[in-house]
């Protein structure tokens, strides 16, 4: 079986339709599957519910298909980067199903998994907990929580060979590994192509039985979502002046 594309454009050919279900890795800029998401919009397939923990920022990532207004739904933990996606929720453009981000992760675990729902203390007695089932074990409450699943994911990983045996860099395994287990289809992007058998086995995150394609993305773009840095030194100034404390 074929696994290994030249483009995106190609990885994603035939898997792409109006109104599917669509995983999107990575956790805030890191690790996003950003030639991957470039391609959708070049597709231009609209009506898209997308589970991601973010919204990108505006211009980057799903920040660019919020712009062509291809994306019908999030299912998100944290948006709070991105103009666009406040302006389209509050007008009524947008729909958003909000999670608590631990709860988010295990939704989509417990999809992977084939588990359709479990209980979580998380959210009881709030927003959260509406119109969702509450049950007491052990004397505590917790509320009902459904298992995710999509037609399709795309993941970003740092290593990856021809059977699709994947490795994932530090932030950017976030999301990630359990959503290449949680769709009928995923497709990964991956920095670096390595002969198959020279990943340790014990070091692969996502087993290439998870992963029906890929497409080898060399040198991607590393956006950086809050740049922090020490303030400058004023000249003359005794040392340690003008820094943090």
């Amino acid at each position: 079986m074929r696994k290994v594309y030249s483009t995106a454009t190609e990885a994603l050919a035939g898997a792409l339709r109006d109104d599917m279900i669509v995983m999107a890795g990575g956790f805030g800029l890191c690790g996003i599957p950003e030639a991957l998401i470039d391609a959708v919009q070049a597709s231009g397939v609209k009506g898209l519910t997308v589970i991601s923990n973010n919204a990108g920022v505006d211009g980057i990532g799903l920040g660019r298909l919020l712009a062509t207004r291809q994306i019908r739904k999030m299912i998100s933990s944290y948006v709070g980067e991105n103009k666009l996606f406040a302006q389209q929720y509050l007008s009524g453009e947008l729909e958003l199903e909000f999670n608590p981000q631990g709860t988010l992760a295990e939704r989509i675990r417990a999809g992977g998994a084939g588990i359709p729902a479990f209980f979580t203390k998380t959210g009881v007695g709030t927003l959260i907990a509406e119109g969702k089932e509450v049950r007491e074990f052990d004397g505590e409450t917790y509320v009902m929580e459904r298992g995710l699943v999509a037609d399709l994911a795309l993941v970003h990983a740092h290593t990856g060979d021809a059977q699709g045996n994947l490795v994932y860099r530090k932030t950017a395994r976030n999301f990630n590994p359990m959503m290449a287990t949680a769709a009928a289809i995923t497709v990964a992007e991956v920095e670096h192509m390595v002969p198959v058998g020279s990943i340790d086995a014990d070091a692969i995150h996502t087993p290439g039985i998870f992963v029906q394609r890929i497409v080898h993305v060399a040198n991607p773009s590393k956006h950086i979502e809050q740049r922090t840095v020490r303030p400058r030194e004023t000249a003359g100034a005794p040392a340690g002046a003008g820094e943090d404390v």
